[in-house]
């Protein structure tokens, strides 16, 4: 059975309060008054109280601006090809320190096996996982993989990756890093979705290292994966570019969708690997928003404080795509008594609409 034993994260430089960045938004979306208001009550109902960025500029007066034109039309805009600078200049810095957060004193990073670099939010050839080898001085023979464009549950399907290398080979020690800039794709017209991204994602990287366990039960079991595709969400969620950045549709319509089918999910993925609801000690949910959550909690019946790490992580970090699970089973795993059985259910959701689980124990027992 594959482990996972050690998860490291890490945040760009920049941190913004959530009203820092209304007021940038309410600046270049050059809103009535009215609209104004209506803005400052989504960031204030949104659950989160700061971001992270690799830009400043969101925390700072035009005049100071460096990634935008310091006016507000923003033109000229900032092309796809300044973004895609950008991600390539940070993105391998921070995906580095989150994987040496995760092995720092424990693992030479010269025995790690299995390279999957995850991310949606930037693409180029070399890409993160060669510039990766080269700055952390990877063996040159390292299986390498990446997972593109998957969105917020892409870091579970890298775990499910690791985890059939580990079983196809007990001694393999797989890293999996999960880094996105997801605020390089901001977008200036004023539309629902631009609105709701800009209200909701933030910058961030996490590492987990996956082995198998050769009679080493100090890591945390992967007890199974089980997901879905509902085709009906499949316009409701997508990514596509652009020659000004990505673009992100997200319908508010998400939550409802979700709501409505999780719980038949749930009871499929316990079914599968023999558990009963009632076993689920903890449950390591994906904040891709407030509403998100608490279509979950409706859905299942479940109490906030049964969530409360995942607010957590959405209060601190917001939506940071696919890294922002790995926050949360951080979080988790640090708490979880290997003493006892007990087991811990996530998900998270993308486009598709999909919707990934996993269940991670204990103890090999679990």
């Amino acid at each position: 059975m594959s482990q996972i034993k050690f998860i490291g994260t890490a945040v760009p430089h920049f941190k913004h309060e959530q009203n820092e960045i209304l007021r940038f938004m309410s600046r270049i979306y050059a809103f009535n008054e009215r609209e104004r208001r209506s803005l400052k009550y989504l960031y204030h109902q949104s659950g989160i109280s700061t971001r992270y960025s690799v830009l400043s500029d969101y925390s700072k007066e035009p005049e100071e601006w460096t990634f935008y034109p310091p006016a507000e039309n923003l033109e000229p805009f900032p092309s796809l090809e300044k973004r895609m600078k950008i991600f390539n200049k940070y993105a391998v810095g921070l995906s580095a320190n989150a994987i040496q957060n995760c092995i720092e004193n424990k693992l030479d990073p010269k025995e790690i096996t299995h390279l999957i670099t995850v991310t949606c939010t930037g693409l180029s050839a070399p890409g993160l996982d060669l510039q990766l080898m080269e700055l952390l001085d990877l063996p040159k023979n390292i299986f390498r993989s990446s997972v593109n464009f998957m969105g917020c549950y892409a870091a579970i399907h890298a775990l499910k990756l690791a985890d059939a290398f580990c079983q196809t080979d007990p001694s393999a020690k797989v890293m999996i890093v999960c880094t996105e800039l997801c605020t390089l794709h901001f977008q200036q017209l004023a539309t629902t979705d631009n609105i709701t991204s800009s209200l909701l994602f933030g910058d961030g990287s996490a590492a987990v290292l996956v082995t198998g366990d050769r009679g080493d039960t100090t890591g945390f079991p992967l007890i199974g994966f089980y997901g879905e595709v509902m085709p009906k969400g499949k316009q409701d969620m997508s990514w596509e570019l652009s020659s000004t950045g990505f673009n992100m549709t997200l319908s508010s319509y998400i939550p409802e969708l979700i709501e409505e089918d999780f719980e038949k999910l749930v009871n499929q993925a316990l079914e599968k690997q023999c558990i009963q609801r009632d076993q689920i000690t903890y449950w390591a949910i994906h904040p891709g928003g407030r509403r998100i959550l608490e279509a979950i909690a409706k859905s299942l019946s479940l109490p906030k404080e049964k969530m409360e790490i995942s607010y957590q992580v959405l209060r601190e970090f917001g939506n940071m795509s696919s890294p922002t699970i790995l926050f949360v089973l951080k979080e988790i795993l640090s708490t979880l008594d290997k003493s006892k059985k007990q087991t811990v259910f996530g998900a998270a959701f993308g486009p598709g609409l999909t919707m990934e689980t996993f269940m991670v124990g204990s103890t090999l027992n679990a």
